[in-house]
């Protein structure tokens, strides 16, 4: 084994097949950082490393991730294993199939270290939501990872794995990651089968990479972008390789500022980044013009209304009869009001108000369904816009990630996605890659964003850039 392990899955992969390094090797050294860093960074809900090595050793150096460790958060089922969605009422729910993404990865020789921590029911931006306990930082262990997919960008920024997957409703694979200094991409919706991943707003969940380079993003997508007939919302799409399409420049490309996100108040070194990224596509052979998307502001408001009333119907399901947490009742509606009390976190009880509230008779066409006009509304613009461009270029986030409980207004913890979301309402694709660190050295990261199915296209034009900022490509 050479001393000084790969940093990336394509380098492990070359790694592995040029018999420099084992699977088995390679998961003992990590298996290792997990047990010396882990209790300080608090990505993994469950372990799962004795049952990993007998995978890795049975691993295909020929397959196409070759044994590599990818983590899998924890609303992600795996069968036989916990899937507890950071949260009391599935505190000891194993789940009795996998997720067909996980099948794929599995399939394809990834080896599962375990199940990385989240907000509850994937609802946060810090993983301060979880039931059991807050992620850390790997950038600054005082500071939050983001969320909900705290967990798993962690867990691949403190090298426990090469790679991780996590679920993006409203931004929660790209905000953590920007704030741990990885690479995070949300598919087209339907492009990734959903099926297994425990829901919460179902026209808005999505499954996405998360790994340390762009490279490694389109490695995973390769094994996990497929047509699902389990998944009503999988679309059928020609087969495309993600990692052959990375082209080495944007000739040709056009990269598109949106007007209307200029004058919100970023961090300086974040808007710093944002010159330096646009004078490196330029650099490139890329054209930079500006776009107006009139309503895009109203993006985080809409989705305040729409994920909540989605995630209220689907926590219908979380009654205590079924499966999970039970609480005793002198009847049927005390013990569905006790179970839900007791197993439900504050975050989760907010969401689930609010949703019933917009959906119920005498709101819903005041809130529910005017959000649904407005999201059409942004889509529509967002797809005008996509006309005079090839992909648009945001901040992830407005700042870089904050200190562990500094955030307690709601409010302004909803803030922290204001530029991921509108990838969400409109289905598109959108990558987060590092681009820098701010004055105390934690990390800074962009957006790219693109049409529905251009996801090749987008990881090329991310690469480009990641590279030319410094990342390994």
């Amino acid at each position: 084994m050479s001393s000084e392990l790969p940093r990336t899955l394509e380098q492990y992969r070359h790694a592995v097949r040029a018999h420099e390094l084992s699977a088995e090797e390679y998961l003992g050294e990590t298996r290792q950082l997990i047990e010396r860093g882990d209790p300080q960074v608090k990505a993994f809900l469950h372990l799962r490393l004795d049952a990993a090595r007998s995978d890795a050793q049975a691993a295909d150096p020929s397959s196409p991730l070759a044994g590599a460790p990818i983590a899998v958060k924890d609303n992600i089922m795996m069968a036989g294993e916990r899937c507890t969605c950071g949260s009391r009422i599935l505190e000891h729910y194993v789940a009795p199939y996998s997720a067909t993404v996980v099948q794929s990865l599995l399939a394809a020789g990834a080896v599962v270290p375990g199940k990385t921590n989240l907000d509850e029911f994937a609802m946060g931006s810090s993983t301060e939501n979880s039931a059991f306990f807050p992620t850390h930082n790997p950038a600054d262990l005082s500071r939050v990872p983001g969320g909900s997919s705290g967990g798993s960008t962690a867990a691949v920024a403190a090298g426990f794995a090469l790679g991780a997957i996590g679920s993006d409703t409203g931004g929660s694979v790209r905000q953590p990651a920007a704030f741990c200094g990885v690479v995070g991409f949300k598919p087209t919706y339907g492009l990734v089968s959903r099926y297994g991943l425990v829901a919460f707003g179902s026209s808005l969940d999505c499954i996405g990479p998360i790994a340390r380079s762009v490279r490694d993003a389109a490695i995973m997508m390769n094994v996990m972008a497929a047509h699902d007939p389990k998944d009503a919302t999988s679309v059928k799409r020609p087969h495309v390789d993600f990692e052959a399409a990375l082209q080495p420049t944007l000739a040709g490309k056009r990269v598109g500022i949106i007007r209307e996100l200029q004058g919100l108040d970023v961090q300086p070194e974040i808007a710093a980044a944002m010159e330096t990224t646009r004078k490196a596509a330029v650099k490139s052979g890329a054209s930079i013009v500006e776009v107006s998307v009139p309503h895009i502001l109203s993006a985080l408001p809409v989705y305040y209304i729409i994920a909540p009333a989605e995630c209220s119907a689907n926590l219908g399901r979380f009654d205590g009869v079924r499966y999970g947490l039970h609480e005793d009742g002198r009847d049927m509606t005390e013990t569905y009001s006790r179970t839900r009390n007791t197993g439900f976190g504050t975050e989760v009880k907010r969401r689930i108000l609010i949703g019933a509230f917009v959906l119920s008779a005498g709101y819903y066409d005041a809130y529910y369904k005017k959000a649904a006009s407005v999201r059409q509304l942004i889509t529509d613009e967002l797809d005008a816009a996509l006309q005079s461009a090839d992909v648009l270029l945001t901040p992830t986030t407005p700042t870089t990630a904050f200190k562990l409980g500094a955030v307690t207004d709601p409010l302004e913890m909803y803030k922290a996605d204001v530029f991921t979301i509108p990838a969400d309402l409109a289905g598109a694709p959108a990558i987060s890659f590092p681009a820098g660190k701010d004055t105390a050295g934690l990390p800074v990261g962009l957006q790219l964003m693109g049409p529905r199915w251009s996801d090749a296209d987008v990881l090329s034009c991310a690469n480009v850039l990641f590279t030319a900022l410094g990342g390994e490509s």
